[in-house]
């Protein structure tokens, strides 16, 4: 471990990032940040006071040690620290590039209070792309098979997470997944600029050398119900579908041909590859120098805005009611949009849209907001200012106001108890329903959330599932 002095360790600045520059990456699909070189994130390394109680640690929804495998780095051991780290997260490449470590474990570190928290979701990325570059391989144990099936519904990270830890348990796991491909919400709705497709897939190849079985195409709710998967010898269930029926903004004019929800917008571009139109044949409504608004602040909108410029949009902006300051979205993730020219006009909020006579977006029509007081959120709610209503001409406007949860399963499994907005009831300590055998995590039972919250909800459901399957 480095021996350089405290104080010495507490002078070196934060290491940024490598990225591709604005002009450059905002007309391609490349990554945007492009990993810290071995310098860097050795110096990185040695920015870590090695506390002794681990706060960073406290941070993480899946208790990494974050301590000991940022005492590797420094040594220069990344085999080490990849093990370590792969202890308690199966998804560490993808978990490098897309979680709010800034919330998280960055959010716990002492470094933080006086100055920048040591770059932990930087360094996670350096050793898990270090390890694929370089093709090493690490032996996982596995307990002796106990013969008892587990059904995990939802191949996204709620559902990798708890896949991969009761692989390791001696049980025999399979994933039923709806669409495709694998990997749920980290392969249709992040874009490929922050998190290529074939690092999900890596994961997912991981895990299938483990011995889990994938099954795409499977509806559960309509190819099979929970109830029947359970007949066919399935000691428990894991429900990590998601949250994926999106919210809409209910103004005239949203079945207009030009508005799209960010699912299906982001869906269509990620999953079916419609960026590579037409050699995929999956189109969008052409947004080469077409004027775009994404309604909506989290890290879903800016996705999508930011899509949309790769796109070709002429101009391209995010409308949202609250001002900057209730932006929901990552920091980073806004940052980049604004340096890629996306525009933001905050307090303010869509009334209608309107068409053409043949049915096609021509403009949406805004009112200013100011901010009142604190709603149930906790944020300052949006009040409409009389009188300051406008008309903007746009082409394209795509909706990213969050999500529900979708009906099926509901619908199919009338004795599961599930909340007035859809969502799962579970003990927050198991993550079990009220269901025998049913456990459920992830946006299914949260809402939309984080993918690092989501991949906790599975490794907690396994440890539970783990000890139902022992009794």
């Amino acid at each position: 471990m480095n021996d350089l002095p405290l104080k010495e360790r507490m002078k070196i600045p934060r290491q940024s990032m490598p990225q591709q520059e604005p002009e450059i990456r905002n007309h391609n699909f490349k990554e945007v940040n492009q990993g810290l070189t071995e310098e860097l994130a050795r110096l990185e390394a040695d920015r870590c006071l090695q506390c002794k109680d681990q706060p960073c640690s406290s941070g993480c929804p899946v208790q990494v040690h974050i301590r000991d495998f940022i005492a590797a780095i420094a040594d220069g051991d990344y085999y080490k620290a990849v093990s370590i780290y792969k202890t308690d997260n199966v998804l560490p490449a993808i978990c490098g590039r897309v979680c709010p470590q800034e919330e998280q474990c960055e959010g716990k570190c002492v470094l933080g209070k006086k100055g920048r928290p040591v770059a932990i979701g930087n360094l996670v990325r350096f050793v898990t792309d270090y390890e694929r570059e370089h093709h090493i391989t690490h032996p996982v144990e596995k307990a002796a098979p106990t013969g008892k099936k587990v059904a995990i519904v939802g191949s996204g990270p709620s559902g990798l997470a708890c896949a991969g830890d009761l692989i390791r348990r001696g049980h025999q796991v399979t994933v039923f997944e709806s669409l495709q491909d694998f990997g749920g919400v980290l392969v249709y709705g992040i874009p490929e600029f922050r998190l290529p497709k074939s690092i999900v897939n890596e994961e997912v190849q991981a895990l299938e050398k483990l011995g889990v079985e994938f099954k795409r195409d499977y509806v559960v709710g309509a190819t099979e119900t929970i109830d029947e998967l359970m007949q066919d010898g399935y000691r428990a269930v894991f429900l990590g579908v998601g949250a994926g029926l999106p919210h809409f903004l209910r103004i005239p004019g949203e079945n207009l041909i030009g508005v799209y929800s960010s699912n299906e917008f982001l869906t269509r571009v990620n999953l079916m590859k419609a960026y590579r139109f037409p050699e995929y044949y999956t189109p969008v409504v052409n947004c080469k120098d077409k004027v775009v608004v994404v309604f909506g602040g989290g890290n879903t909108a800016m996705d999508s805005v930011r899509t949309t410029l790769r796109l070709g949009a002429k101009e391209a902006s995010i409308i949202y009611r609250r001002s900057e300051a209730e932006l929901p979205a990552r920091k980073e993730e806004f940052e980049h949009a604004k340096e890629e020219g996306v525009k933001f006009v905050f307090l303010s909020n869509p009334l209608e849209f309107t068409g053409t006579p043949d049915g096609w977006l021509k403009s949406v029509k805004l009112q200013d907001m100011q901010l009142g007081e604190p709603d149930e959120s906790g944020r300052r709610k949006p009040v409409p200012i009389p009188g300051s209503e406008h008309v903007k001409d746009i082409d394209v406007a795509i909706i990213a106001i969050g999500n529900a949860s979708n009906p099926l399963i509901q619908q199919t499994t009338p004795d599961l108890h599930f909340n007035k907005w859809g969502n799962i009831l579970v003990d927050e300590e198991t993550m079990a329903t009220n269901k025998p055998g049913v456990f459920a995590g992830g946006d299914i039972v949260t809402g939309g959330a984080t993918v690092i919250l989501a991949m906790g909800a599975g490794r907690k459901a396994a440890a539970a599932i783990h000890q139902f399957l022992s009794k």
